[in-house]
């Protein structure tokens, strides 16, 4: 591999339980309840294209555009106080760090929500592209993100690993050419992954891992004399 695309939502951070709390909240106002069929089809999509799947599903009124308005001022009041890591991504990303292997992210999130996101870490300044929803026309499990990323790290999709948590997500990654691993969680771990090269157990699986350029020890200064 010569380049690492990551999904963010569901992958780095456990952002599916408040996208749940924030469409239960959006379907509450409306007389009914979030579920895991809905997410199932939601997950993995960019903004309008996850509210018309939310539309459709409860054959809503309203305007993509306002619900998507709505949501984004709920999902804004509860982002920051309630994010947190997934299971070894610290130690996941710094094996990147110290691999010396490009990686960034490509996520279906809008950009005005990743830069609430990333500051919050110690490895911004690491990522070698950032793509969000905003960046591209069409969503995840269109190819396009995962093209994108490959042209940003200036290899061929072949070349680039994907990691992603969903199926939608997975199917982006294998439409695109690219070398595609799932990392379920608790959200997502029933949905198909039917292609992929790994279904892994966490971020700190030796499998995945061991796809991966070895790391330099964290005391390695170059080479000796």
């Amino acid at each position: 591999m010569q380049g690492v695309a990551l999904d963010m939502d569901g992958l780095l951070f456990d952002t599916e339980r408040i996208y749940w709390q924030v469409g239960d909240v959006i379907l509450q106002r409306r007389g009914f309840r979030f579920s895991s069929d809905l997410q199932k089809q939601m997950m993995g999509r960019v903004g309008l294209s996850a509210i018309g799947e939310m539309i459709a599903f409860h054959q809503l009124d309203d305007e993509p555009a306002t619900l998507l308005a709505e949501s984004n001022t709920v999902y804004a009041e509860l982002l920051l106080d309630h994010i947190r890591p997934m299971p070894n991504l610290d130690r996941f990303i710094d094996h990147l760090c110290r691999s010396g292997i490009p990686f960034g992210v490509a996520t279906s999130s809008q950009r005005q929500f990743v830069e609430m996101i990333l500051p919050t870490t110690t490895w911004q300044d690491r990522l070698t592209f950032v793509l969000t929803g905003d960046d591209v026309t069409h969503g995840k499990p269109h190819p396009e993100m995962y093209l994108r990323a490959a042209e940003l790290l200036s290899i061929a999709p072949a070349k680039m690993l994907v990691l992603e948590d969903s199926g939608n997500g997975a199917a982006a990654g294998m439409a695109a050419g690219a070398v595609t691993v799932a990392v379920p969680n608790e959200h997502s771990h029933d949905q198909p992954f039917d292609g992929v090269e790994l279904i892994a157990e966490s971020l700190g699986d030796d499998r995945l891992w061991a796809m991966l350029p070895a790391a330099a020890s964290p005391t390695d200064t170059g080479s000796s004399s």
